[in-house]
C-alpha cells in the first residue's frame, strides 16, 4: 500500500507541475527525455504522417503504400486487434491495424515493427493518423531504403491484384472532364477456361507476363511502354473472351472504344489521355467502325478532282469532322500515345484482309493472334468445362470430324454442350452430328472458292500466334516483301493466283481423304 500511495503522490507531483511549468520548459524537458531514450535504445524510430506540408494539406503516398504492404502481410497472425472494413463495390476485406497497435515484421534476417497511430485534433473531429516504422540502430542505414523500396514494390502488387477492375466505354463526350463511364468487370472468363491450343496460350501468358514486368526494360532502350494485340478470325472463335482473359490475367481496366460515337481526332487524343495506367484498350471489328481503309485512295482521287463548288464545301467539312486514318495512327503510335504507361491496344476483326496494313504493322500490333475453330484439346477444354468430362468413346469420332475439316467454333461448341449439358450422351452426339454436317456441306461445295473463315479452318483447325515483322507474321500472305542490302525491296512467295491454286488443291485433297474415310 505505502508503494501504490508513493506513486499516486508522484503523479500528483508531476500533474501540479504540468501545470505550474511554462510550456517552454516542458518542451524542453520532453525533447531532452526523447534524447536520453534515442541514445539508450537500441531501435531507430520513422515516423510516416498520412498527410505532409503545411497544415497538412499533401497526401503522403508512402502511408497509402505502408497501409497495403501491412494489408499483405495477414497481419491477422502478428496483431492483436485489427479493424476490418469492405467496400460497396468490392467483395475483398482489408485489414487495417487498430489505433496504437503494433504488427511485425521480418526483411533480411532482421525484426521490424510497425506501429499506428490515431490522435485526436483537439476542439475538432479530424484525426492524425501515421505510422512509427522502428528498426535495429545498428543497420539503419543499410535496411531503412532497401526495406522500404521492398514495401513499395509489395504494395502496388497488392494493390494490382487485389483492386476491382473496371470496364469503361466511351458516352460520346470526349472532349469534357470525363469522356467515359465504367461499370465493374466481372467477366469470368481465364486462360484456364479458353479454348486454345496449349501451344498458343502459353505463348500468350508469357508475351504479357514479361510486359508487365517490363518497365525497365522499355525505358532503357526509349519506348513507350505499350504493346499491339491483332485478334482476327471467324465469328465465334473467342476474341472477347482471350480479351477478358488478358485482362483477368494483368488486372488490368478494359477500355471499350467505340469509335462511331467519337466525332473527331481531337475527341479520340481527349479519350486517350483521359485512360489510367495498367488498362486495355480494346477496337472491335476495327474494319467496321468506320471506314478508315478507303482514306488513302480518297486522297489520292482528290488530288486529280476539280476544285470543288460552294455548294459542296459544306459537305466536305462534315466529311473532315470524324476519325481519320492518320488520327488513329497517331492514337496507336503517335506522340500521344505515350502521355500513360503500361497500356495494351487490342483491335479485332473477322476480315484481316479488309484492315489497312499501316494499322497493323509492328510497332502498332506488336502480336497477330489467329484464332480459329477449335482443336481436339481445345474441344477437351470446352467438354471439361461445360460437361466435367475428360474422357468419352465419342471423342476419337470428334477428332476424326477436326482431322477432316469439319471443325466448329468454340460458340458454336459451347452453345450445344449449353443446350444439352444435363445429357452427357446427348451432348456429344450433337456435337459429332453438326461436326458431320459441317463436314459434308464443305464437300459438297466442290473447288469454288472458299470464304475467310473456311480457307483459314482448311488449312488449320488450330489458332495461331505470330510475333515480329509483318514477314513473319502473315503466313498466308501471298506477297512477301523484304528489303534487300542495298536498300531496294523485292518480292518472294507466292502470288495471288497461285495461293488460290493452292487452297483449291488442298480442298481437293481433303475432300478425297474424308471419302476414303466414309468408305
Amino acid at each position: 500500500m505505502e508503494i501504490l500511495s508513493q506513486l499516486w503522490s508522484f503523479l500528483g507531483l508531476l500533474t501540479v507541475l504540468q501545470n505550474i511549468l511554462p510550456s517552454q520548459l516542458l518542451s524542453l524537458l520532453h525533447s531532452f527525455y526523447e534524447s536520453l531514450q534515442d541514445l539508450f535504445t537500441p531501435f531507430s524510430y520513422f515516423d510516416i504522417p498520412e498527410f505532409n506540408g503545411y497544415c497538412g494539406v499533401h497526401f503522403n503516398d508512402l502511408y497509402r503504400l505502408a497501409n497495403l504492404y501491412l494489408n499483405s502481410l495477414n497481419p491477422s497472425a502478428t496483431c492483436r486487434r485489427l479493424t476490418l472494413s469492405r467496400s460497396n463495390s468490392s467483395n475483398c476485406i482489408s485489414f487495417t491495424v487498430a489505433p496504437n497497435h503494433t504488427i511485425h515484421d521480418t526483411f533480411n534476417g532482421h525484426t521490424l515493427s510497425w506501429t499506428h497511430h490515431v490522435e485526436t485534433v483537439q476542439d475538432s473531429l479530424e484525426e492524425k493518423r501515421s505510422f512509427t516504422l522502428k528498426l535495429p540502430k545498428r543497420h539503419r542505414q543499410t535496411l531503412l531504403m532497401s526495406y522500404l523500396d521492398h514495401v513499395c514494390s509489395i504494395a502496388q502488387e497488392f494493390e494490382r491484384v487485389s483492386r476491382e477492375k473496371r470496364l469503361f466505354t466511351n458516352n460520346g463526350h470526349g472532349s469534357y472532364e470525363s469522356g467515359w463511364v465504367s461499370v465493374p468487370f466481372r467477366h469470368p472468363s481465364t486462360f484456364d477456361t479458353l479454348a486454345l491450343e496449349p501451344e498458343l496460350k502459353n505463348q500468350l501468358m508469357e508475351d504479357l507476363t514479361d510486359f508487365a514486368r517490363g518497365r525497365e526494360f522499355y525505358h532503357r532502350v526509349g519506348r513507350a511502354w505499350k504493346r499491339g494485340y491483332l485478334l482476327y478470325g471467324p465469328p465465334g472463335s473467342g476474341k472477347s473472351s482471350l480479351i477478358a482473359a488478358m485482362a483477368n490475367h494483368l488486372c488490368y481496366d478494359v477500355y471499350d472504344l467505340e469509335l462511331t460515337k467519337v466525332t473527331d481526332n481531337s475527341e479520340l487524343r481527349a479519350l486517350l489521355i483521359q485512360t489510367t495506367n495498367r488498362s486495355i484498350i480494346v477496337i472491335e471489328d476495327i474494319d467496321c467502325s468506320v471506314d478508315l481503309t478507303m482514306d488513302r485512295l480518297s486522297k489520292r482521287s482528290s488530288r486529280s478532282r476539280p476544285q470543288p463548288s460552294a455548294a459542296t464545301k459544306g459537305d466536305a467539312d462534315q466529311e473532315n469532322s470524324r476519325v481519320t486514318l492518320s488520327g488513329l495512327l497517331n492514337f496507336t503510335d503517335g506522340l500521344w500515345s505515350c502521355c500513360g504507361e503500361e497500356r495494351i491496344i487490342v483491335f479485332t476483326t473477322n476480315h484481316r484482309e479488309n484492315v489497312d496494313p499501316a494499322l497493323v504493322r509492328c510497332g502498332r500490333m506488336d502480336v497477330h493472334v489467329s484464332l480459329g475453330r477449335c482443336g481436339m484439346h481445345a474441344f477437351k477444354v470446352l467438354a471439361r468445362n461445360y460437361l466435367n468430362l475428360d474422357y468419352h468413346p465419342l471423342f476419337q469420332a470428334v477428332e476424326s470430324c477436326i482431322n477432316s475439316g469439319g471443325s466448329l467454333t468454340p460458340a458454336q461448341i459451347g452453345e450445344t454442350l449449353l443446350r444439352n449439358r444435363w445429357n452427357v450422351d446427348e451432348a456429344m452426339k450433337e456435337v459429332v452430328s453438326a461436326m458431320q454436317l459441317q463436314l459434308q456441306t464443305q464437300n459438297n461445295q466442290g473447288g469454288g472458292r472458299a470464304e475467310y473463315d473456311e480457307i483459314v479452318m482448311t488449312r488449320s483447325p488450330e489458332s495461331t500466334l505470330a510475333v515480329g515483322s509483318p514477314e513473319q507474321q502473315w503466313e498466308s500472305s501471298p506477297t512477301i516483301t523484304k528489303v534487300g542490302g542495298n536498300g531496294k525491296k523485292r518480292k518472294e512467295g507466292w502470288n495471288g493466283e497461285k495461293k488460290v491454286n493452292f487452297l483449291v488443291r488442298l480442298r481437293s485433297l481433303t475432300k478425297h481423304d474424308s471419302d476414303k474415310r466414309v468408305l
